[in-house]
């Protein structure tokens, strides 16, 4: 629904059901107002409108539905909040499960929310750099206004240099030198190719990054994997960079892959693909 669908009237009398009924006896509605939100101090209260049809600006009201009665509803000042965007709403949805959400945002406008049903999204992804490059752009689609559904957006985020402390060799290897990772032993970094690996070294990776260091040196290495489609849990739907992607974005089953240059087209892509938003 959308703003300008919703108007908001103070009353003087309390919000129950028989004084909202002898309100609406009679009534007439702008030909746009599909919503009311009754206000009576504190207390709010949301009426569905049913409108005749016809010409002009006002139409006579055929039937309403409440919606909710105060004890119900309740309201949210957020001024940063857009009130047209769905996934912003989800998030109000579960913060006050089971009530109905009088919200102002963004330029005062108002909205509500009753009854959205928020959609699980799941987003895998490493660090460092941090935060997770993923889930920023995760946001950013959100917000975009161009993912229009009730996603939440959950996270997992496996840090390279807490998984690097698994490692019981001497020294460690990441991938390369522009994460900024450190450990309490030894390391190196497979981009800088160096002439001389020690054999008692274990690469912190994905998969790709092994295939390289074996296509280097012609030798196996202990490995600790931390590529992010290895950490997906099954009937999630969820969302990851993947080296094998080159643009765009691919969907295996409910995964959705992006690549790891990922932008925030891409991934708004993605995100309606996998839930099947064409």
């Amino acid at each position: 629904m959308h703003c300008k669908d919703v108007s908001v009237r103070d009353v003087d009398f309390s919000l129950d059901e028989d004084s909202i009924s002898a309100m609406m006896d009679g009534w007439t509605a702008y030909v746009r107002t599909e919503y009311l939100v009754l206000r009576h101090g504190d207390e709010l209260a949301v009426v569905e409108l049913r409108k005749s049809g016809g010409d002009g600006l006002f139409r006579r009201l055929e039937s309403f539905e409440i919606v909710s009665l105060p004890e119900d509803t309740v309201f949210v000042d957020d001024p940063s909040l857009d009130v047209l965007n769905t996934p912003a709403l989800a998030r109000l949805q579960l913060a006050h499960p089971g009530k109905t959400v009088v919200v102002r945002g963004m330029f005062s406008h108002i909205n509500f929310v009753n009854g959205l049903v928020p959609e699980r999204l799941m987003v895998v992804d490493n660090v460092p750099p941090s935060p997770a490059k993923l889930g920023v752009l995760v946001d950013m689609a959100l917000a975009s206004g161009f993912v229009d559904l009730p996603i939440i957006k959950e996270e997992r985020v496996i840090d390279m240099a807490v998984r690097a402390k698994e490692a019981d060799t001497g020294a460690v290897m990441f991938p390369c030198r522009v994460s900024g990772l450190t450990a309490d032993v030894p390391y190196l970094f497979l981009d800088d190719a160096p002439e001389e690996v020690p054999e008692d070294v274990t690469l912190v990776g994905c998969h790709l990054s092994k295939r390289i260091f074996e296509a280097l040196y012609c030798r196996d290495i202990p490995f600790i994997n931390v590529c992010p489609a290895d950490f997906v849990d099954e009937g999630v739907k969820t969302i990851v960079k993947c080296c094998k992607v080159k643009s765009g974005h691919v969907i295996e089953g409910n995964v959705a892959c992006v690549p790891w240059g990922a932008t925030v087209p891409e991934v708004v892509e993605a995100i309606n693909a996998l839930f099947g938003v064409a």
